[in-house]
């Protein structure tokens, strides 16, 4: 058999006849957008930006896991602005002819393909599709994003009036850049944008209360926050992250730890005291922005202990700001934090990260619903949920009280890699919640903590209320039985697991694998359940009907079936590049 020729591809005709074979071949393939798929790949070049002419080398690295299903490949560069696909590496639009599958082989930082970059400003999407034997159907793809861009345009003056960040070019932050004076920041779908490292202070996009952003790109235009750095050479912390602030309530008192601007209101974390960095206020449906398909990577420095800017940071947005579909990869602080507010947020993807992933505190009352968050071993992560109420005065009010369904978290599976005290769910200083139908799984330490005697009388109240929750293979720290006494190493959480403290609503606590097909192939994980999923059994409780939650999801975790993190997230680690 032949195999169509792509450059340096890795693939081999397996020499094996399909006559009498469809059936089991067919079995063996389960098929893209089900649990079961055996083979991981990724593929890159060497940056993410372009201009025309010049040459971009496509690389791919495979792991097969034993599968020798005969798929036929394809490759192809397609113009996300127009949808024109041309196929590689003959640069040619009509769909090669004659091509015969064959198994793919195992290959490591292998070239596919050289191609010159067109004149063709705009997102671009490179797709490697592992098809079935008889090419009609799609089983399994990669992509790459990148940018064709006429210039770089460096930022480092305050934006004060309405501004449009286009797709053709890309943007370099230097320093703090505030969004202010009534401004709004439109960011065009499929815009890179680059923070500058080493600046001082750190490289950082801040909406001010009195400003607005509003960056929604798609799933064929994610919109790109990232390092300025070459590829290979990227890091936690090479730049400062996004930051919005609103005129939403928080529970900060008047004159608290240099507070001047009276009761409501503060100053956020990780950046000097000023009018730029204040949030909070009266407005429940202040509307800090929008976004949508936007990942932040390679962010997060820390100013000093305690005192950091996140991936995503959001301080008193109200009811109208919409977020969705976000991702933070390689984060030196938290992936997501709330710092007081009422804003809502659904889809969040946090990853690789070296301190927590959802972290909340100063009366945040949002809801949540589908997160995927995870740690590897080069991060020392933290917790998965960090929640507080308030550090300088536990009994503030509005209390922090979020409501989340549909989450997965997971730690690094291997002890002493993790940060020591560092549960997947940890509430302490006051925090309420309401967590239902998450899946928390290999964390150094407790599956949950309720760490203090404010937060257990919380829990005492019935204000900490959890219903559906699936824990194994933590508290590794200590050795933890995949028991709920092994999981769960604080008595008062354990007596609240178990059903004897505390007046909420503890219900659905199992401890059993989740059978999460491939978690720890961290560029290209898959974290569904396998068929067979305790995820997917009968019985979790329903999202209530309030015309945010979506009742629909039949499962505990994060992800179904249906993988909405495909096509517009980058999930490569440094090392795999």
């Amino acid at each position: 058999m032949r195999i169509y020729s792509l450059g340096l591809l890795c693939v081999y005709a397996a020499g094996m006849a399909l006559a009498g074979t469809t059936e089991t071949t067919e079995k063996a393939a389960i098929g893209y957008g089900s649990p079961e798929q055996k083979i991981a790949m990724w593929i890159w070049s060497d940056k993410y930006t372009y201009r025309a002419g010049e040459n971009l080398t496509l690389k791919w690295t495979v792991k097969t896991n034993g599968d020798l299903y005969p798929y036929t490949t394809y490759i192809y560069r397609q113009n996300n602005q127009t949808g024109k696909k041309v196929y590689l590496p003959a640069n040619s639009e009509t769909l090669p002819d004659n091509v015969n599958p064959a198994s793919v082989k195992d290959a490591a930082k292998a070239d596919l393909a050289t191609v010159s970059v067109p004149d063709e400003p705009g997102m671009h999407t490179l797709v490697v599709q592992l098809r079935d034997y008889s090419g009609t159907r799609v089983l399994k793809a990669a992509y790459m994003k990148i940018g064709v861009v006429t210039e770089q345009v460096t930022v480092s003056a305050p934006i004060t009036t309405n501004t449009t960040w286009v797709n053709t070019k890309s943007y370099l932050i230097r320093g703090i850049v505030p969004v202010k004076n009534g401004a709004t920041l439109t960011i065009e779908p499929g815009t890179i944008v680059q923070g500058a490292s080493g600046s001082e202070p750190p490289s950082a996009l801040i909406v001010t209360r009195e400003g607005k952003i509003a960056a929604d790109g798609t799933k064929s235009r994610p919109i790109v926050f990232t390092s300025a750095q070459p590829f290979g050479q990227r890091k936690r912390g090479d730049w400062g992250g996004l930051v919005m602030l609103g005129k939403a309530p928080i529970n900060v008192a008047a004159n608290t730890n240099g507070n001047t601007n009276g009761a409501g209101t503060f100053y956020i974390e990780g950046m000097t005291a000023s009018d730029d960095g204040l949030y909070g206020g009266a407005d429940e449906n202040h509307n800090c922005g929008s976004l949508s398909y936007v990942r932040v990577e390679y962010a997060g420095s820390i100013l000093s202990p305690n005192n950091e800017l996140n991936s995503f940071t959001w301080g008193g947005c109200g009811k109208g700001t919409k977020v969705h579909h976000l991702q933070a990869l390689y984060g030196l602080d938290d992936s997501f934090e709330w710092f007081g507010g009422t804003m809502d947020a659904k889809y969040l993807i946090g990853g690789l990260g070296a301190d927590d992933y959802v972290d909340y505190q100063l009366g945040w009352t949002g809801r949540l619903q589908y997160g995927i968050f995870y740690q590897s071993p080069d991060s020392r992560g933290n917790r998965g949920v960090e929640g507080d109420n308030s550090e300088y005065n536990n009994a503030a009010t509005p209390f922090s009280n979020p409501t989340m369904y549909n989450l997965t978290f997971i730690g690094s599976g291997q002890p002493g890699f993790d940060e020591a005290n560092s549960p997947g769910i940890f509430l302490r200083r006051g925090a309420r919640a309401t967590i239902n139908n998450v899946a928390v799984t290999n964390f150094y330490s407790s599956a949950v903590e309720f760490t203090d005697a404010n937060t257990q009388a919380q829990m005492d109240q019935g204000n900490i209320v959890m219903n559906g929750f699936l824990a194994w293979n933590n508290n590794l720290g200590a050795n933890g039985a995949n028991t709920l006494t092994g999981q769960i190493a604080n008595a008062p959480t354990l007596a609240y697991a178990q059903g004897t403290r505390g007046d909420g609503a503890a219900k659905n606590f199992v401890v059993t694998d989740p059978m999460l097909l491939r978690p720890f192939e961290y560029s290209d994980p898959n974290f569904r359940g396998r068929f067979g999923s305790p995820l997917f059994r009968a019985g979790w409780v329903s999202a209530p009907d309030d015309g945010f939650f979506d009742q629909t999801a039949t499962f505990i975790g994060g992800i179904g079936d249906d993988d909405w993190t495909e096509e517009w997230t980058n999930l490569l680690t440094e090392t795999d590049i």
